[in-house]
């Protein structure tokens, strides 16, 4: 077994409203930064795990996100994997 390490993003897809980044925006805008045309907020997530390989890991991984990091009704995800240990 080697130790990975995933580092997951979670994003609203492109349809869904995202109340959020429009906040920031206007919070960007109002601090001057006018050229701010948009912003889409998400979030990032770094799982340690154990596995025998990188496509063990990678195949876990997706599994956590499609059971319980990202909806995916709203949301997409993209995850990478990095080795920690030798494999």
């Amino acid at each position: 077994m080697s130790t990975y390490l995933a580092r997951i993003y979670v994003t609203l897809k492109p349809t869904v409203n995202d109340p959020q980044g429009l906040t920031i925006a206007d919070g960007l805008r109002s601090l001057g930064f006018d050229e701010v045309e948009g912003v889409r907020a998400g979030k990032y997530l770094e799982v340690r795990l154990d596995a025998a390989s990188p496509e063990a890991a990678s195949q876990r991984v997706d599994a956590m996100c499609d059971k319980l990091l990202a909806n995916p009704i709203i949301e997409s995800y993209r995850f990478e994997i990095e080795a920690l240990t030798p494999a």
